[in-house]
């Protein structure tokens, strides 16, 4: 993650208080940004905006479904670097607009249970003295799960995209 965009920047083990958290099977992402929590929100609920920032570069996403309410449902397919695609879909479990959204690829539109579950996140925002507090925590099932999701640069990744949503954010 690029000092630019964060003023604090923090790979951590722990999460807030109000949110779940269980060092052996969740990874988290807690940070000050110097960007307008309104601005990170839309960034997060238009499809427009999240095709933009939501895919580590050089990938992308090239297709975003988006109903940014509680029991909504979501889907994305992300492309590699090679052009290889990644559909992706879940369900929102819980909305707060401005300050909470919960997803879950365990779930799909509908409360169908997914074919391939991984893990669901919880994401805040809230006000912080020059920007927005921003965490992420991502929830597995089991220590094996957080472990892969660890390996495939899950604070690299999502330090990345978060740099992105900032420097998106500011422009908009």
């Amino acid at each position: 993650m690029s000092n630019a965009t964060l003023s604090t920047a923090t790979a951590t083990t722990t999460a807030p208080s109000d949110i779940p958290h269980d060092p052996t099977r969740d990874l988290v992402l807690d940070c000050v940004v110097k960007a307008p929590r309104a601005k990170m929100w839309q960034g997060w609920t238009d499809p427009k905006l999240i095709k933009q920032w939501f895919a580590p570069l050089p990938w992308k996403i090239t297709e975003v479904a988006i109903d940014a309410r509680t029991g909504g449902a979501f889907s994305f397919t992300m492309e590699s670097p090679e052009g290889q695609s990644f559909p992706n879909s879940g369900l929102l479990l819980e909305v707060v607009p401005g300050e909470k959204i919960v997803f879950t690829d365990t779930l799909t539109a509908g409360y169908r249970p997914s074919a391939r579950p991984f893990f669901t996140a919880v994401v805040t925002m809230s006000d912080a003295p020059g920007g927005t507090r921003y965490t992420a925590v991502a929830i597995h099932k089991d220590e094996a799960d957080c472990k892969t999701h660890a390996d495939m640069g899950f604070h690299t990744g999502w330090g990345q995209c978060l740099d992105q949503l900032v420097a998106l954010a500011n422009k908009i």
